[in-house]
C-alpha cells in the first residue's frame, strides 16, 4: 500500500513520491530539498551528474529528476537529462538554471524548463502535473 501525503501547496492527498534534486549550489539545493521535503516528498539530492546518476543506481523508487543545468563534472544538467531519459525513460524531469534560457529541443520530451529564481510552490505544482497529482 503506497503511503498518502498531504500537499500543503494544492491541499490535495497524493501518494508520497521519491524524486532527486540536482544542485551544485550547497544553499539553494538546502532550500528547495527542505522545501519539497516540507511538502511531503521523499527527497534525494545530489551535487552533481555523477553523484546523481549514483543515487538513480541505488533508488529505483525516484520518479522525477530536478537538475541545474550548470555544474561542475564532465555532464551537466542538459546531458544528465538526456542520459537519464535513455536509460530510465519514466522518470519525469525538470531543468532549472538561473544563467540561461533552455529551449524545448535542448531536453527531453516531456521535460519542464524552468527559469531561477523560481517560486518553491511552481516547482511543487510543475511536479503534481508531470505525475498526474494535480
Amino acid at each position: 500500500m503506497r503511503s498518502m501525503r498531504c500537499n500543503k501547496v494544492l491541499n490535495i492527498m497524493t501518494p508520497s513520491i521519491s524524486l532527486l534534486v540536482v544542485e551544485d549550489e550547497p544553499l539553494l539545493r538546502l532550500d528547495i530539498v527542505d522545501f519539497l521535503r516540507q511538502e511531503g516528498f521523499v527527497v534525494w539530492e545530489a551535487d552533481n551528474a555523477a553523484r546523481a546518476i549514483d543515487t538513480l543506481v541505488e533508488h529505483q523508487e525516484i520518479r522525477l529528476l530536478l537538475t541545474d543545468v550548470d555544474m561542475p563534472g564532465a555532464m551537466d544538467g542538459i546531458k544528465l537529462a538526456a542520459y537519464v531519459r535513455d536509460r530510465w525513460p519514466p522518470l519525469k524531469i525538470i531543468v532549472v538554471s538561473g544563467y540561461r534560457t533552455v529551449q524545448t529541443d535542448e531536453i527531453p520530451a516531456e521535460s519542464r524548463f524552468i527559469s531561477k529564481p523560481y517560486d518553491p510552490r511552481r516547482i511543487v505544482r510543475t511536479i503534481n502535473k508531470m505525475l498526474d497529482f494535480g
